[in-house]
């Protein structure tokens, strides 16, 4: 592993970190809350499934607006997510 020589350089490799950490701590969160609703949805609880894809779609949101995905991810998520749940919902 090569390491940075210049002061710049050091400071960009330190920022990329810090960086990194923050945006998988989001990405993580994001992951775990859609495979939640997705769960619940197959296991036909839609009360809560409403929830927790109301709550998926923020996060998604937030994810978006901060960069972490690419709009056009989360817009695909919260499609893909929405009709998982009206197919349960309308059964």
């Amino acid at each position: 592993m090569a390491l940075a020589t210049h002061s710049s350089a050091k400071k960009a490799h330190k920022q990329s970190e810090h960086r990194y950490a923050r945006n998988k701590s989001v990405r993580s969160l994001m992951r775990n809350q859609v495979r939640k609703a997705e769960r619940l949805i197959a296991d036909d609880q839609v009360a809560e499934a409403e929830t927790a894809v109301l709550t998926a779609v923020r996060i998604l949101d937030r994810a978006a607006k901060k960069g972490i995905i690419h709009s056009n991810h989360a817009a695909r998520s919260k499609s893909r997510l929405v009709v998982k749940y009206n197919t349960a919902k309308a059964k």
